[in-house]
């Protein structure tokens, strides 16, 4: 099948858009196990969500499924993977390598999903000159240089939450195009740039919510 450059409409739901990895994981499982061909019946009963909302997902990007018999698995994890962005690289840099943003660095999967760290950066004149699974890490004034030479497109903010805007805008003006923003500070950034939050606290707030509603 040939490949066409990554290209997103943005027009497509956001809710369609998180739940097609979950789509692409369950269908890579069941190649896995020797299938040939999945249902949007059996990826619905999977994700615990209604058959015709899964054809529907699935209309975005471009494949039909074969009457009786669905939709067939290499295909359709090829589809998935691209139209999701996961065949192309996108270079990144984390900003803020405590805990979290090492814990990042040293998460090889990431790659396999599109997304190259190349560097990262902080503050503390100890952890620059380091190196974190094989990926060198900065002090932060040196990013202007190193964008030069990595050209990165994507900044992922690990930063303590009161460093967060200063940061932002920081990266914004060096270049950077698109932040996965892991603080809980809402960071505002001028039109055109990407943000995707995702603030652990928020999912946790939730969960204890729910827990708590349970007793």
């Amino acid at each position: 099948m040939a490949r066409e450059d990554f290209k997103i409409d943005w027009k497509i739901p956001e809710p369609t858009l998180r739940r097609l990895p979950w789509y692409l994981a369950f269908v890579k499982l069941l190649k896995g196990k020797g299938e040939v061909f999945v249902s949007s019946t059996q990826i619905a009963k999977e994700i615990s969500v209604d058959p015709s909302q899964v054809a529907k997902d699935l209309s975005f990007v471009n494949i039909s499924g074969k009457t009786r018999v669905g939709y067939e698995i290499v295909t359709l994890i090829d589809v998935l993977e691209n139209f999701l962005g996961f065949t192309h690289q996108h270079k990144a840099f984390i900003f803020g390598v405590g805990s979290l943003g090492a814990a990042l660095l040293q998460d090889s999967g990431l790659n396999q999903y599109g997304l190259d760290i190349v560097a990262g950066f902080d503050v503390r004149k100890e952890v620059a000159g380091s190196t974190i699974n094989g990926i060198p890490v900065f002090h932060i004034d040196d990013f202007p240089a190193r964008q030069k030479v990595y050209g990165a497109t994507i900044g992922i903010i690990t930063v303590p939450v009161e460093k967060a805007q200063e940061v932002t805008d920081f990266i914004i003006a060096g270049g950077i195009k698109a932040l996965w923003n892991f603080t809980p500070f809402r960071i505002r950034v001028p039109e055109g740039i990407v943000v995707q939050n995702t603030s652990m606290y928020a999912h946790l707030a939730v969960m204890f919510n729910r827990l708590h509603s349970m007793n």
